[in-house]
């Protein structure tokens, strides 16, 4: 989720409303780093999802693992289970990018990665309690979670290290045939845009209506995303703007794909980063080595391309490279 992000001042405003938005969509935000309790728990929280791992001695890299993480043959992954394609609950079952990546991941590694969904906020206080040994939740690596502080730079923990895994930012979305030839934010002057009200994509085309001046860009907002995109569709309105993965995603299955498609580059792209413990630093160069690995295997991009999110693929594994 860039949303998953503080990417833009007003950035605290997304996740709630666009979980309202995946959840709307279903064929198809500022994440404060709060100081509250471990939420990802047993109680109330999705628990199935993992990668089913070779045996130890056929994986490469299973002695870059640190001694208890080998003895147990599970890696415990803190996610959210609410953002597709990222990463969802399907039949009971936690499914997507991130637990596609990590299935990779554990082919490397020899050790089964499990996955339990909780609550975002809580993700952070779960490495922080030994609860989880990553987090895989489409969480954007920024200098305020590598050292612990607030939006508002106070210091409320010791801060995570992250491995960089998914490059991401946001795209437009537009009707199938992209009638009005739009290829990016420029070609909106003039024209009429939907997006969910109180979005960072809302700020953003009101940034582009500031941009456009006379040429005016009338933008249509709506309390859900699903809203923005059936304007889109019926024709009233010639774009929605979304994170990219979401928007390939419903670009993909709605409407079995005929409805619409992402144009242009992406724009304010940034970093998703595997969270690990500060502590833990030998895990953290093992799932670096393990990402390493299956980038030059291609079963990395072939977990993306399942998803339609080739375009948010890295070319290589970094430690702490978000902004």
């Amino acid at each position: 989720m860039t949303a998953r992000s503080t990417r833009s001042t007003t950035a605290a405003k997304t996740r709630t409303s666009r979980l309202a938005a995946v959840a709307a969509i279903a064929v198809a935000g500022s994440m404060l780093m709060t100081a509250c309790g471990d939420q990802t728990n047993d109680s109330g929280a999705t628990k199935p999802g993992g990668s089913s791992a070779p045996a130890a001695d056929k994986a490469p890299l299973f002695s870059k693992l640190p001694a208890d993480i080998q003895k147990a043959g599970i890696i415990k992954v803190g996610t959210d289970a609410s953002y597709a394609p990222m990463e969802f609950t399907e039949g009971g079952k936690i499914v997507g990018v991130d637990p596609d990546i990590a299935e990779a991941l554990s082919k490397q590694l020899g050790v089964k990665f499990e996955f339990t969904s909780g609550t975002f906020d809580g993700l952070i206080t779960s490495i922080y309690t030994g609860r989880q040994d990553l987090i895989m939740s489409s969480m954007t690596d920024n200098k305020k979670r590598q050292e612990g502080l607030d939006d508002n730079g106070k210091k409320i923990g010791k801060g995570i290290d992250f491995v960089d895994y998914f490059s991401s930012g946001v795209s437009l979305l537009v009707k199938k045939g992209n009638p009005q030839g739009i290829n990016s934010l420029d070609d909106l002057c003039g024209k009429t845009v939907a997006v969910q009200r109180g979005t960072i994509y809302e700020d953003t085309f009101k940034a582009q209506a500031t941009k456009c001046g006379a040429n005016k860009l009338t933008i249509q907002a709506f309390d859900t995303d699903a809203e923005a995109q059936t304007r889109v569709k019926a024709g009233g309105a010639v774009a929605d703007l979304n994170d990219y993965p979401v928007a390939a995603y419903i670009a993909k299955t709605s409407g079995g794909g005929n409805d619409f498609e992402v144009v242009g580059s992406q724009s304010d792209v940034g970093l998703f980063g595997i969270g690990v413990s500060k502590d833990k630093t030998q895990l953290r160069d093992a799932v670096k080595d393990a990402l390493d690995a299956i980038i030059k295997d291609g079963s990395y991009a072939e977990a993306l391309k399942k998803w339609n999110v080739e375009g948010s693929a890295v070319q290589s594994a970094t430690v702490n490279a978000g902004k």
